[in-house]
């Protein structure tokens, strides 16, 4: 069998984006390392996006920027001003392309398809497959997006909507999601916080032809891209094991509150390949534990008070923009974290503590 320096098993956002890091600062040139991916053919599936609050390698992959953004509920609307840190989204399709065709040069890296190909047992192997089944009772962010082109200009191109709460919630917590990336051309998700046990809630085709036709009064548009997925709001038990690290969702870079992970999984690729060299004695990357912390009450008030939730959410916005951001892109500091404590409804929040 053979046996390879690195192993990176699955090749998917942070599997990939850990590669490039490697490659890109020659930490590949005298090292061999082994890419485990099943998939076929690396297509367009996915649209991460995010405030950029620090510089990344994927300034080419973005497919548009916003300065400004609303959140609303049924009964109001806050506009918010984020110049200084715009909000991306990232094409997975242009991802994937970018970074294949580079590491793809080098004759060091080998992708197979099973980890029963190889010997890992002289490795130091990435682990970025998450195991998250027999969980389906825990909190979850499930989502379906279609990006749809209208035969005539509709959208306003330099406002995005982070949440529109103005839909039925069904004693969960429910929310719309709109970027539109040109005048005529859309991403609108219908994005849940629940178990994921719930059929009763992926009627996703019925809840977007609602909101698209009722809401935004679109009748005539075409759909030429869909995606869904589920996003863990919990952490995966891990055992330690001395070769093995995990990266990605897998390895605690999803951030509870919100499902984001894209910057995250930046921060760890470089932490990891700044420190390759001795990566078996150091401490892994973790995001903050305070955000953790902060996190699974916010959850737990979250499971106990849904039909609230939209105001909870729209509060944190009651901050400074620059501080709300912060917060929610663990960049935050204790001052900043302090004044969007002090904007949710304590006693909630206390009764979680107890």
């Amino acid at each position: 069998m053979k046996e390879f320096d690195y192993i990176i098993i699955g090749g998917g956002c942070a599997g990939l984006s850990l590669a490039y890091e490697m490659e890109i600062y020659d930490k590949l040139k005298d090292k061999t390392l082994a890419i485990i991916e099943p998939r076929e053919e690396y297509i367009r599936d996915k649209t991460w996006s995010f405030w950029k609050v620090f510089s990344h390698n994927f300034d080419d992959c973005i497919k548009k920027n916003w300065n400004n953004f609303t959140i609303n509920t049924p009964d109001e609307t806050k506009y918010v001003d984020c110049q200084s840190t715009p909000y991306q989204a990232i094409d997975s399709g242009m991802f994937y392309e970018k970074i294949l065709s580079k590491i793809k040069l080098n004759k060091n890296i080998h992708f197979f398809k099973s980890i029963n190909e190889l010997d890992k047992s002289n490795s130091i192997v990435f682990n970025s497959v998450p195991n998250f089944e027999n969980k389906q009772n825990e909190l979850w962010q499930h989502f379906c997006g279609v990006e749809i082109e209208t035969d005539k200009d509709f959208f306003d191109d330099e406002i995005f909507n982070l949440m529109d709460f103005a839909c039925d919630q069904r004693n969960k917590v429910h929310f719309f999601y709109t970027l539109p990336f040109t005048k005529r051309n859309a991403l609108i998700e219908t994005t849940w916080i629940s178990e994921l046990n719930d059929e009763k809630l992926k009627d996703y085709d019925e809840q977007i032809d609602d909101y698209l036709s009722k809401h935004l009064n679109i009748r005539n548009c075409i759909i030429n891209f869909k995606e869904t997925g589920a996003i863990p709001l919990f952490r995966q038990k891990n055992k330690n094991k001395f070769n093995e690290i995990y990266i990605g969702s897998a390895g605690g870079m999803t951030r509870l509150s919100t499902g984001y992970a894209f910057l995250n999984i930046q921060e760890q690729s470089r932490y990891i390949r700044e420190n390759i060299e001795n990566i078996k004695n150091i401490n892994l990357f973790k995001i903050n534990s305070k955000y953790d912390f902060l996190d699974k009450i916010l959850l737990r008030v979250l499971k106990n008070n849904s039909t609230e939730m939209s105001n909870i959410f729209f509060k944190v916005f009651n901050s400074k923009p620059k501080t709300a951001i912060n917060f929610l892109s663990n960049k935050s500091s204790f001052f900043e974290d302090l004044e969007v404590i002090l904007k949710m409804p304590k006693w909630k929040f206390l009764k979680e503590l107890i």
